[in-house]
């Protein structure tokens, strides 16, 4: 007999009653183009089951465009409405409070904040810009934040590190750090693990309809978040109050079960990958 995983054991206090599903694409549906083991099949099921989702990505590298992209290269059937991105909340956290952006991303980034002003800056806009994280480009933003007391410096998310195809790399967050104890300003972080951010996700799938079983508007506690961060993608949601699934793919290290279990109690667990998640999942809908 087969030994029973943590996923499986607890499958029905995660997955039971679940309605939609949050999942996260680097290091979780794909690492760099190509697609983590069974995703690509996985999120064909998911479709299939009529399970209502969306994918939430902090990645501040690409544009909305170039993530659907990328993953149709891997193999993903992708619509641009079903991807819900952290610059895009960004862009709106911006648009909405009239702030004119220095902008600390890559060029492909930019694209996302085509239209707004940035003349005279009144904000520093931080993502993942390995080629702008060097003295000059930090020392202006600096200069911006500690010389208005109206500045806001707002972070695209605060990650600490992210895996690529040599291994680990910083992510933003230390920089964003600097930032803030040189300038003794705090981040408005509008990515992951912002409660807002996994709120406006849902909400977008609400808009575009409801679960196909059931018309009530959906709950946050009501969706199930996949993810490789144990903090911002899983920790995150829980405390937001959706459900979580932790994947052993990614960026997943030794260590993060522990801290799972010790931030997210029974609302979370950990499963070898997306494609795992999406079968203990669709279990539960099919035993309810």
């Amino acid at each position: 007999m087969a030994a029973v995983t943590p996923a499986r054991a607890l499958a029905a206090d995660v997955f039971g009653g679940v309605r939609a599903v949050l999942i996260d694409l680097s290091g979780t549906l794909h690492i760099g183009d190509t697609a983590t083991e069974g995703a690509v099949d996985a999120l064909h099921k998911l479709r299939a089951e009529g399970v209502p989702f969306r994918f939430v990505t902090n990645t501040t590298k690409e544009s909305s465009q170039s993530l659907l992209s990328r993953l149709r290269r891997a193999g993903f059937l992708a619509e641009s409405h079903e991807v819900h991105s952290s610059l895009s909340a960004a862009r709106h956290f911006v648009e909405e409070r009239g702030l004119r952006p220095l902008l600390l991303l890559t060029d492909s980034a930019k694209e996302e904040f085509a239209g707004i002003p940035q003349e005279t800056p009144n904000a520093v806009v931080v993502g993942l810009a390995p080629e702008l994280f060097h003295y000059a480009q930090l020392t202006e933003a600096f200069r911006l934040l500690k010389g208005r007391d109206d500045a806001h410096l707002v972070a695209i998310h605060k990650g600490k590190y992210f895996e690529r195809g040599d291994g680990l790399a910083l992510g933003p967050g230390p920089f964003v750090a600097a930032l803030e104890y040189a300038a003794s300003k705090e981040a408005v972080v509008v990515g992951k693990p912002s409660r807002q951010f996994f709120l406006s996700a849902v909400q977008s799938i609400t808009a575009g309809g409801f679960d196909s079983r059931d018309a009530t508007p959906i709950e946050l506690s009501q969706c199930l978040m996949i993810g490789d961060d144990v903090t911002d993608d899983v920790v995150g949601a829980v405390k937001s109050g959706l459900r979580g699934v932790l994947v052993r793919t990614g960026k997943f290290r030794s260590g993060d079960e522990q801290a799972l279990s010790a931030a997210a109690g029974e609302r979370s667990t950990v499963a070898e990958n997306f494609a795992e998640a999406v079968d203990l999942l669709l279990q539960a809908r099919a035993d309810p």
